[in-house]
C-alpha cells in the first residue's frame, strides 16, 4: 500500500497563501482517488478537498470553495493544496488520505472511506 508525507505546513497570516503537499510512496498512487482532510484542537477531522485519479472530479467543502485548490501530479506522485485568502478558522492540522480503490470516479468526504493516511501537517493561521 501507497505511504503518505505532507510538508508545506506553517505559521501565516490571514488573507495570506500557503501550499501544502503530500508525497506517495508505491507505484498505485496515480490510480487512487486522494482527499486532503483537516482537524482543529477539540473538532472532529473534517473534509476539505479531493480529486480522483485523472483529476476528473474534484471536490470542496463549502467552507473552502472557492480559496483553495487541489490538484495532483502523478508523474510526482503528490497531491497538493493551494490554500488562498486563509482565515484563523483554516488553523488546524492537514492530513493527506488514499482512498485504495482504483479508478474510482466517486469523490468521498467521510473520513472512514479513506484507507491510508500521513502523519500531518500543521497549518496556523493568525489574525
Amino acid at each position: 500500500q501507497v505511504q503518505l508525507v505532507e510538508s508545506g505546513g506553517g505559521l501565516v497570516q490571514a488573507g495570506g497563501s500557503l501550499r501544502v503537499s503530500c508525497a506517495a510512496s508505491g507505484r498505485t498512487f496515480s490510480t487512487y482517488p486522494m482527499g486532503w482532510f483537516r482537524q482543529a484542537p477539540g473538532k472532529e477531522r473534517e473534509f476539505v478537498a479531493a480529486i480522483t485519479w485523472n483529476s476528473g472530479n474534484i471536490a470542496y467543502a463549502d467552507s473552502v470553495k472557492g480559496r483553495f485548490t487541489i490538484s495532483r501530479d502523478n508523474a510526482k506522485n503528490t497531491v497538493y493544496l493551494q490554500m488562498n485568502s486563509l482565515k484563523p478558522e483554516d488553523t488546524a492540522v492537514y492530513y493527506c488520505a488514499a482512498d485504495q480503490v482504483p479508478f474510482r470516479r466517486q469523490i468521498k468526504t467521510v473520513p472512514g472511506d479513506y484507507d491510508v493516511w500521513g502523519q500531518g501537517t500543521q497549518v496556523t493561521v493568525s489574525s
